[in-house]
């Protein structure tokens, strides 16, 4: 593939390109603008160049899908079977529930945290990092901790996962901390403080506060633990050169002097809990500066990690956990894959620019697999170095990439996989893999739903897209908790509509012991999830949630009949002993007449109708923005007209997915107004009222109706007298995570 250097305007304008062959990885060093300080100036334009921004973009991080390849035939017979010691812990397989959950949001019960580790035990995973949800540490009264030692329950905790079967290890880490027990004026606030914030006595009290917490652990039932010493953690602000100035012992001078904080916290831990307690240290293994790209002179390489995790394991550490080290976003050290959202800009950062992956985190990353399994490479060549197990987490998904993740224990580039999300998505997914179901495994979507976000009504969640019981067990919503509920005698349901929200109360309901019957006017079941993997690409695995539900009711024995018209007087016949109504919203129109040569084209169309140069969206949410996306992949030049208040854009769409996505709309010159009207369309043009009390008109071929859905409850409505229950966009449209969340909990209310 030729490849071409482009100047920042270039790359995003498509103003200008240089002659073919200089090599487009010289973009990367500044998302196509050179390094700060640099004195190398941006690529000079090419009269002749044809290569278009968006070609230009595709170049710089291709993608390879056939990672995705499975010729497993038996699970049971790969390496991902396998026995291997952690310690003195013998495991049989090779997946490791990583400590990311959220035990520490200040209404999550012990009985909550019991539920759900305990559900991953019985699903087949055999050891979990329980994450740092208590204040266990004298001097570190965390704000977002919402319990200490007396009354976190850990030993609760930890016996309910061993009747489980499981192991349990807890990851120890001290973030955005502040330390009552020292002089207010040398505390540090751990959410942006280095390592010489801290005074020798602190550092000193700190290591007896971690090793002291480790020891409370081993007493209350704990088999291990993991020291975090990634992220803006303490144990990182020493690794790092960026973050330690100190002059003494524990300063940047000697990779002895950065790794001493951790390895003595390592040493006491073993001195306190016995040589045979496992310890496992979890650091950023490569580093980059993704908010100012390219300004990287003392962020830490993979070959100084070699060194520093020489000494952890001299030290006494049992293994190694390799995660990423972006310098200015902590969720993406653990979910790097976000790095790909958004179609057509794999490589986005999530302040505009783009990584160079050839380049950038030293060129060491397998960055063609949409973020999966992204260190793979990496984690072999520390494992060369090291005796003792190494795994590494980003999207680690064995089921997704069967032939890659067991590749990779085979070819021995990891020991064991760190998984967080696959779980979350499905507790019993070892089970499944085992059981050679790995068709019937739900799949995540890598859509962060379930990290930090808001619902349709602004309140925070983290709630997941596919498992509607995560974080919704034992709360008021569903206060039985995620195991499905046996039906209350014999009934016959009646579904009407065949996308998320159909499906899944079609699935529970089956579940619970129903006779269920889907109908579908279509010819296939799946919704609008095919026109989303269309416009939102394949990162996100919308597809394989169309393979996932169809299969489910094969499984579940849900009759589904298709091509179904169904109205109220057709339900009647049928006479169901209750009816769930998903039938869908309906889409808004601007109420105006194409004017000329511009045309007006509904979203749901848009993929298959012509589309001029230049374009107008019109929306507020996921799905117009979305469709933006796509349509600048195609090299189109887009405004964005929002009825709603800049703070709605993108509504629906996860927090940290948000956060990539829009900052490129900006670079790549999209306008948004908001808050403003399409006020008529004309003859190649479209004006727009503004906000600022001014009309403004804009060059326009197509304008794309991409408006949030208006519910329908038409037919639901004229079901009165009968049990129903209407779901999904046809009741409260906002994205798929609710729609299949409304069918989960409509189908357990029959």
């Amino acid at each position: 593939m030729t490849k071409t250097n482009v100047s920042r305007r270039a790359f995003f304008k498509g103003a200008a390109f240089t002659a073919a062959g200089a090599g487009i990885a010289g973009l990367g060093l500044s998302g196509c603008a050179s390094p700060k300080g640099s004195s190398e100036a941006p690529a000079k334009a090419s009269a002749t160049s044809n290569v278009s921004p968006q070609e230009a973009i595709s170049q710089l991080n291709p993608q390879d899908w056939d990672y995705r390849s499975n010729s497993v035939k038996d699970w049971n017979q790969t390496s991902l079977f396998t026995s291997w010691k952690f310690g003195n812990l013998t495991l049989n397989n090779r997946m490791v529930k990583s400590a990311a959950g959220s035990a520490y949001l200040p209404w999550w019960t012990t009985e909550m945290t019991i539920a759900e580790y305990t559900h991953w035990a019985k699903g087949g995973v055999e050891l979990m990092f329980v994450e740092d949800y208590a204040s266990l540490l004298p001097h570190y009264p965390a704000a977002y901790k919402m319990r200490t030692r007396e009354n976190a329950e850990l030993d609760k905790v930890a016996a309910a996962i061993h009747e489980a079967g499981a192991y349990c290890g807890y990851q120890l880490s001290l973030m955005g901390a502040s330390f009552s027990g020292f002089d207010a004026t040398t505390a540090p606030q751990f959410a942006c403080a280095e390592a010489d914030d801290l005074t020798l006595e602190e550092v000193h009290t700190v290591q007896s506060d971690f090793i002291d917490a480790a020891k409370f652990l081993k007493e209350q039932g704990f088999d291990a633990v993991e020291i975090n010493a990634a992220g803006n953690n303490i144990g990182q602000a020493f690794l790092s050169r960026n973050r330690n100035k100190r002059t003494d012992e524990y300063g940047p001078q000697s990779f002895e002097n950065r790794a001493r904080f951790v390895v003595e916290m390592i040493e006491g831990i073993k001195r306190e809990c016995g040589a045979d307690f496992p310890v496992q240290v979890l650091i950023n293994v490569i580093e980059e500066n993704d908010y100012d790209l390219g300004n990287n002179s003392t962020l830490t390489t993979l070959e100084e990690n070699i060194e520093m995790c020489k000494l952890f394991e001299k030290a006494g550490a049992n293994s190694l956990h390799l995660r990423l080290g972006p310098f200015n976003n902590h969720p993406a050290e653990f979910a790097s894959d976000m790095y790909f959202t958004g179609y057509g800009i794999d490589g986005v950062t999530g302040y505009g620019n783009m990584f160079d992956f050839s380049r950038h985190f030293q060129g060491k990353l397998i960055a063609n697999h949409s973020g999966c399994g992204m260190l793979l490479d990496v984690a072999a060549e520390m494992r060369k170095a090291v005796s003792i197990p190494v795994g590494c987490v980003t999207f680690m998904d064995p089921a997704h990439a069967p032939d890659m993740f067991v590749g990779a224990l085979d070819e021995g580039k990891a020991d064991f996989y760190m998984m967080n999300r696959p779980f979350m998505v499905d507790p019993e997914y070892i089970n499944k893999l085992k059981e050679n179901r790995a068709d019937e495994i739900r799949p995540c979507n890598r859509c962060l739903h379930c990290h930090f976000d808001l619902d349709e009504d602004g309140v925070f969640y983290e709630h997941c897209r596919m498992n509607a019981c995560h974080m919704r067990a034992f709360t008021e919503q569903m206060p039985e908790g995620p195991d499905i509920p046996a039906g209350s005698g014999s009934k016959n349901v009646m579904v009407v509509g065949g996308g998320p929200a159909g499906m899944e109360a079609a699935r529970v309901a089956a579940l619970r012991g129903y006779t269920v019957t889907l109908y579908e006017k279509k010819s296939d079941i799946g919704g609008l999830l095919d026109f989303a993997e269309a416009v939102k690409g394949q990162h996100e695995n919308i597809g394989r949630d169309k393979e996932y539900f169809k299969r489910q009711m094969e499984v579940c024995g849900v009759k589904v009949v298709t091509g179904q018209e169904v109205d109220a007087a057709f339900v009647k016949q049928q006479n169901p002993d209750a009816v769930i109504v998903a039938t869908g919203g309906l889409r808004d129109t601007l109420g105006l007449s194409a004017g000329g040569k511009t045309n007006i084209v509904s979203i749901e169309d848009f993929l298959t109708s012509d589309i001029g140069q230049n374009v107008c969206v019109v929306g507020t949410g996921a799905q117009a923005v979305d469709a933006t996306l796509r349509l600048l992949s195609q090299g189109k030049e887009v405004i964005f007209v929002s009825p709603d208040p800049i703070e709605k854009l993108d509504r629906g769409q996860s927090d940290h997915i948000k956060g990539f996505v829009i900052p490129m709309l900006y670079t790549r010159g999209v306008r948004v107004w908001p808050n403003a009207q399409v006020k008529s369309v004309g003859d190649g043009s479209v004006t727009i009222s503004c906000d600022t009390g001014v009309d403004m008109t804009f060059e326009c071929d197509t304008v794309i109706e991409a408006m949030d859905m208006l519910p329908d409850t038409s037919l639901a409505d004229a079901l009165s007298g009968m049990n129903v229950q209407a779901v999904g966009d046809c009741k409260k449209p906002f994205n798929i995570a609710e729609a299949i969340a409304a069918g989960n909990l409509a189908a357990r209310a029959i």
